[in-house]
């Protein structure tokens, strides 16, 4: 016999501490694949911040493919237009807010020859949503769809997050010093609100700094699917 108690009566809400600081940002335009130039940018501003270990720093990833437009494809040598309303969202503790706004209000970052200037914060608590996305989770070497999937369920095991629904999404390169750092996307649906905040406090693998790992909410599994 398999029992399978409900998360929401078995499971303690986790501290909600950390959350998402969204900063106003002035900026023209920046690479596609900007991940590790923000990362190197960010981390010579706040020598500290690597030390977090619940921090991450969202990629930008500006409007998709729709309306007769196309994204350009990933790559340092393509550009994102960045729309005023466009922000820079960095994962942190409410105990280094002060440290964080401080360290970054008012600077200008240079993204490979692009001007990023980093304005006002706001604060925006985690979500209770109960579907996350990833747009980017650090693969090993020679792993297919079934295999990561595999490994993800038992970290996720290992969290104490159920996989109910689980769809793998395309991989993607991520320029480093060094070559390439092999991503895939996923998504998780079903959770339960309790779960969808301990996966967003502590993500799945290395490189928050570059946006690997983090979760953020999507509007559902149907959507992605069609």
């Amino acid at each position: 016999m398999f029992w399978q108690e409900d998360p929401s009566e078995q499971d303690c809400e986790p501290t909600t501490d950390v959350v998402d600081i969204l900063f106003t940002i002035d900026c023209k335009r920046l690479p596609v694949d900007h991940a590790h130039a923000l990362s190197h940018a960010l981390m010579q501003a706040l020598p500290w911040f690597h030390k977090e270990v619940d921090a991450g720093v969202h990629s930008i990833y500006g409007a998709g493919s729709q309306n007769g437009w196309e994204r350009p494809i990933h790559g340092t040598g393509s550009h994102l237009i960045i729309s005023r309303r466009t922000k820079l969202t960095i994962r942190i503790r409410r105990e280094r807010l002060d440290d964080l706004i401080q360290g970054l209000r008012g600077l200008t970052l240079d993204i490979v020859g692009c001007p990023l200037t980093i304005g006002e914060a706001k604060i925006r608590p985690l979500s209770k949503e109960t579907t996350l996305f990833s747009r980017y989770i650090v693969c090993q070497d020679g792993e297919d769809e079934e295999t990561f999937l595999a490994r993800m369920a038992l970290e996720l095991h290992h969290l104490n997050v159920g996989v109910r629904k689980a769809l793998c999404g395309k991989t993607t390169t991520l320029t480093i010093p060094d070559g390439g750092l092999q991503t895939r996307s996923l998504l998780l649906a079903g959770l339960s609100p309790t779960e969808s905040l301990r996966l967003q406090i502590s993500g799945l693998g290395p490189h928050r700094n570059m946006g690997c790992g983090l979760f953020i909410p999507h509007k559902g599994i149907d959507s992605v699917r069609k």
